[in-house]
């Protein structure tokens, strides 16, 4: 059996906020949006799905992390868009170079691309 792709369903106040926020400001497509008005909506960008659901699934608060290729990189475009970053890319004792970005409705994502710890 092959696991093909998981699309993380977070909760949202307002979709057509959220989708604007991801796709304005951390450089996501707008992928779908259903409902009138948006109830249910998602963004893509490369491999990464996320989708929105008004009030109804998830919780405000929630955690995922992104890989990209270069989080430094990543971390310029987005500041400059006005992103809310809690913190600016760090290299982790775990591989990891990361940093931590909050959305309007209070969920955490973890950007980063892997590196070789001394």
């Amino acid at each position: 059996m092959k696991f093909e792709k998981s699309n993380p369903i977070l909760y949202s106040r307002d979709v057509a906020k959220s989708i604007k926020y991801y796709t304005e400001v951390l450089g996501f497509e707008d992928s779908w949006e259903w409902g009138s008005p948006t109830d249910f909506g998602g963004v893509v960008k490369d491999d990464v799905e996320i989708f929105f659901c008004l009030n109804a699934q998830g919780s405000p608060g929630t955690w995922i992390a992104i890989i990209v290729d270069d989080v430094d990189a990543y971390f310029k475009i987005i500041n400059e868009k006005g992103a809310k970053i809690i913190s600016g890319p760090e290299s982790k004792e775990w591989n990891m170079r990361e940093m931590l970005v909050e959305d309007p409705d209070g969920h955490k994502i973890r950007f980063g691309h892997r590196i070789e710890c001394e």
